[in-house]
Parts: C-alpha cells; structure tokens; sequence
C-alpha cells in the first residue's frame, strides 16, 4: 500500500511547473504618456493577442519571443520584444520530476516565462 502512495504521489508531481504555475501568463504593456494605444503581441511560432494599453492579456506561454507593437494616431508606433526564460520551478522539475517532468513541462510551455510588464515608449509625432 505504501509503494502505491508513493507511485501515486510522484505521478502527481510530473510537470511540477504545469501544475504550479499555469501554461499561460498575463504581460500588462504600459505606454508611459500615452493612453489607449493599440497593442499587438505575436509569438515567433505566429499566435497573436491584442490589448489596448495601458492593460493585460493573457498569453501562453511557450520557448518563443514574443514582438509587441503599440500603435496610436498622432504617434510613432513603438515596439519591444517580451524574451522567454526558464521558470524558476523548472530546476526543482528537473531534480524531483526527472525527465518525465521536464517533458510535459516543454511541452506545455509551463516551463517558460515572459516579463510580467513590458513598457513600450511612443514619441508625439
């Protein structure tokens, strides 16, 4: 009984980031000075999300950068890059969920994370 609690337990901890932290993330985009910009977000894989800055949207997140272009009459567009890193559970993964883990984890993108603000800088035209 005890080997199947065991078993059991370890299965559940598999993709320890997927479960902990989630396959998506919300990026808020601040256009300091500038209210109401319309922003685009798109992964290099070619998923887009829309948000109208200053605000949040939620994104999955994945190994892919993800480019943003904030757009306004009367501005230059503005434009920043949102870089992928390694979520920090994904080292306790690699150690306690071994290759199991870190599989599903890849997989799902959980073991990926973006900034959680991007500030984008738009000049008056």
């Amino acid at each position: 009984m005890r080997s199947l609690q065991l078993i059991i337990a370890s299965i559940m901890l598999v993709g320890c980031s997927t479960l902990t932290q989630g396959t998506d993330q919300l990026i808020t985009v601040m256009t300091p000075g500038v209210d109401a910009a319309r922003c685009s977000l798109t992964s290099t894989s070619g998923k887009t999300w829309f948000v109208v800055a200053p605000g949040s949207v939620s994104v999955e997140k994945s190994k892919d950068d993800i480019s943003i272009v904030c757009k306004k009459e009367g501005y230059r567009d503005g434009a920043a890059v949102a870089t992928s890193n390694l979520e920090g559970m994904t080292w306790g993964n690699i150690v306690f969920g071994g290759v199991i883990g870190v599989g599903v984890d890849a997989a799902s993108g959980a073991m990926n994370k973006y900034p959680p603000t991007i500030n984008i800088q738009m000049e008056r035209i």
